[in-house]
């Protein structure tokens, strides 16, 4: 049987993409050991992948008071109510890796609210998964369990940033139908 396409619109051929994408391919190669598809589904419009990673980068690169891990774990948890396979499975295998937790990632995508979470996370997430699903209702209230857990409002800015910007993602991976990369499956296991 042969595999599934990893997108249901073109792929483009790494000698065929403009330099600064193909070098950046090359350096998550290099990293990772494989291309997370997401990197060639996005390559095919140029300007919108250097204009999506741009901001990825902008918002789970960036120095602040949240842990990379409760970076991913918002990233896992929203990406499962969106319903968005590839953002779980690729995430997931971030956050186990991140979290040094093997359990973690399938817990946070089946049910959150039965996760093995701090208060702290339990408060990130419950926020992030307000703003992934409900954004309409943010009160100023909903800021209080946040604070009360030592988040500064540039990080609860950066919590629902994360939530907003994978909602984007979560929508693209589902209509370009994009497939996780079998080495997700097993990292960090």
């Amino acid at each position: 049987m042969s595999k599934p396409a990893v997108s249901r619109f073109p792929v483009p051929k790494l000698s065929e993409l403009p330099d600064d994408i193909r070098d950046r391919i090359n350096k998550v190669q290099e990293k990772a050991g494989f291309v997370p598809n997401v990197f060639i589904v996005l390559a095919h419009r140029p300007d919108e992948f250097r204009a999506f990673f741009a901001y990825h980068d902008a918002l789970m690169l960036r120095k602040g008071g949240l842990t990379k891990a409760e970076k991913e774990m918002i990233v896992v948890a929203t990406s499962s109510a969106n319903r968005c396979l590839y953002c779980i499975v690729a995430h997931g295998a971030i956050l186990r890796v991140y979290s040094k937790q093997p359990l973690i990632a399938d817990q946070v995508a089946g049910n959150y609210l039965k996760a093995d979470l701090s208060p702290r996370e339990r408060a990130i997430l419950d926020f992030a998964m307000k703003v992934a699903t409900e954004a309409h209702r943010v009160e100023d209230h909903d800021f209080a369990p946040l604070h009360s857990h030592g988040l500064s409002d540039d990080d609860v800015w950066d919590v629902g940033a994360i939530a907003a910007f994978f909602a984007l993602s979560n929508r693209m991976a589902n209509l370009t139908a994009m497939r996780p990369n079998d080495e997700f499956y097993t990292m960090a296991r």
